[in-house]
């Protein structure tokens, strides 16, 4: 699959890139972005909610009062999940959530939706660029040019960027990778794919064939 490659102006640079065929031209297996997905979601849960159960809740140590003889009720702790003060039950504990996915499935995941993408007219080839200042108004002109305003887009580069990221983080629905490094679920959420040139071989060499 051949795909134009775009100026940041928006014009035709007048030459094509051949993306490659192991990554873009495969038949997408669903279930393996779901396996994929699934698995990160639960991953980047913290797992820190916790409540304390009546053995974990302090003092109660001593009987209230005697067992008979009062016409109360028996007691035997201030600290019971009856009493206000006292534990919870069936609290939530500290937990991992960690889900291991095999590292095929991981890059099948990530194949099937680049490939997903290309086939729908999702994916944009551009001229590699850098800017010479991190200024949000240049990289919103980009997009402009790139007809991807009001779209939730994820642009992907050759190389770490540090004004390129600076000026896009202020555009809402705008994330920006170094090839390589984007999840399944960041190409999934996205409505475009912007690839600087260079980056289209990174991702070529990061998935074996």
């Amino acid at each position: 699959m051949e795909i134009d490659i775009i100026k940041i102006n928006g014009q035709s640079a007048g030459s094509k890139v051949k993306l490659p065929k192991h990554v873009f031209g495969i038949e997408p297996n669903e279930h393996a972005v779901y396996l994929s997905v699934k698995a990160e979601t639960a991953n980047a849960r913290q797992g820190n909610s916790a409540a304390k159960t009546r053995s974990m809740v302090r003092g109660g140590g001593k009987k209230p009062w005697k067992q008979k003889g009062r016409g109360a009720a028996r007691a035997g702790t201030i600290r019971s999940p009856l009493w206000v003060g006292g534990g919870r039950v069936f609290g939530p504990q500290k937990r991992d959530y960690y889900q291991a996915l095999p590292r095929k499935v991981k890059a099948l995941a990530r194949a099937s939706v680049f490939a997903d993408k290309a086939k729908n007219g999702q994916v944009t080839i551009v001229e590699d660029f850098n800017l010479s200042e991190p200024k949000t108004r240049e990289m919103a002109a980009i997009l402009k040019a790139l007809s991807a305003e009001g779209k939730s887009i994820l642009l992907l580069l050759a190389e770490y960027d540090a004004n390129v990221l600076r000026a896009a983080r202020n555009i809402p629905h705008l994330e920006v990778r170094v090839a390589a490094s984007e999840s399944t679920y960041d190409l999934l959420r996205c409505e475009m794919i912007i690839l600087q040139k260079s980056a289209v071989d990174k991702i070529a060499g990061a998935f074996k064939k």
